[in-house]
């Protein structure tokens, strides 16, 4: 076995994330050490898991090779085997996996999330990532050693309905949907008994997750059942003269002049014409990236950084894992976070810190 780096046997050193944040005692003339962020990073297939580990992740997020996981596309995810052997490799290196089994069973066909269940359980996982109520009640029946967390796909984001489901089915933890400013987020943390988890970096959608139907309507493949958001088999990119026009599923989304970037069409992120006035509904398609806010999170009893980007390929992944790593393990030591550290990855060459500072228009 490998030995551990530097970071990583840093990582081991901190305390259980049971209790809130708090300073660790020091020695004279140095900076108190709080317990750091975890950092939440994805893995789209055996190598970027590899990849997210080395460079420095908590966690790793995978899903299976079918539409039990909302990243559902040709050419990512895992099969069971090789979940087994990423997750040995992750526990050898001081790293958890976490295994998003989070669309929803279709109607009467519940076998293959039950036996994603089973596989997750069997390879060794460290929790599991679900949001349909009848999946977590399976989970909790028949496989109650196995951690439960809440995706951000159940859309849940207040105290009334995270209470619910820990209640009802053990959840240890919710991923907060992208709408909530820091302020709620530190309310909500006063009054719920289960770890926070908030994404940090990559994709910002701005629909209510777990509520988006426009996928659906215009492809017919829904992000919450099969797995796909704008799937690339719907997507056209046409040039008409002097502009280029991004469509989906027939539907125009965008149009861009020449040598304007053309982003990717998801129908959240289209420019609308409104009293004659064309302009994005919510903001412009840019990167969320909390780095600026990474000690108000902390304040805010945030217990994880979900780093999004599992259609993404290794270099991605290990280059926004460093970058993390560096940032969260300062904002730990009270030192300032370098905030610039990934502006060349981000869509548009652009960032936003998207409802957590509540810009939207």
């Amino acid at each position: 076995m490998m030995p551990p780096s530097p970071a990583l046997a840093r990582r081991r050193t901190v305390p259980p994330r049971a209790a809130p944040a708090t300073a660790d005692a020091a020695a004279p003339g140095t900076a108190a050490m709080v317990r750091p962020l975890e950092l939440v990073c994805p893995a789209g297939n055996p190598a970027a898991l590899r990849t997210a580990v080395d460079a420095g992740a908590d966690v790793v997020y995978v899903g299976f090779r079918d539409e039990t996981n909302a990243r559902n596309f040709p050419g990512l995810n895992f099969s069971p085997q090789e979940l087994a052997t990423g997750i040995a490799y992750a526990h050898q290196r001081g790293t958890q996996v976490y295994v998003a089994i989070n669309t929803y069973p279709a109607a009467g066909n519940p076998g293959p999330w039950h036996r994603a269940l089973g596989a997750a359980e069997q390879a060794g996982a460290d929790a599991v990532i679900l949001a349909d109520l009848g999946l977590l009640d399976h989970a909790a029946r028949r496989h109650p050693t196995m951690r439960r967390h809440l995706s951000v796909q159940a859309s849940a984001s207040n105290p009334a309905a995270i209470r619910f489901y820990h209640e009802m089915f053990g959840v240890r933890r919710v991923v907060l949907p992208r709408v909530l400013t820091i302020d709620e987020i530190a309310r909500l943390n006063t009054q719920i008994p289960v770890e926070t988890e908030v994404f940090a970096f990559g994709g910002l959608c701005v629909m209510a997750e777990g509520r988006c139907m426009l996928s659906s309507y215009v492809t017919g493949q829904s992000p919450n059942i099969n797995g796909v958001c704008s799937p690339a088999d719907c997507v056209r990119y046409d040039q008409e003269e002097t502009r280029l026009v991004t469509r989906l599923g027939g539907f125009t989304i965008n149009t861009f002049a020449d040598g304007e970037p053309a982003g990717y069409p998801t129908l959240c992120k289209g420019r609308f014409k409104l009293n004659g006035r064309a302009s994005y509904v919510f903001e412009e398609p840019v990167s969320l990236n909390v780095l600026p806010m990474l000690g108000a999170l902390m304040a805010a009893r945030v217990t994880a950084l979900k780093i999004e980007g599992r259609q993404r390929g290794r270099a991605y992944v290990g280059r926004v894992v460093q970058a993390f790593r560096r940032a969260v393990d300062a904002a730990a030591r009270g030192q300032p976070v370098p905030e610039d550290l990934l502006a060349d990855v981000t869509e548009g060459a652009r960032m936003t810190a998207g409802a957590l500072s509540r810009s939207w228009k």
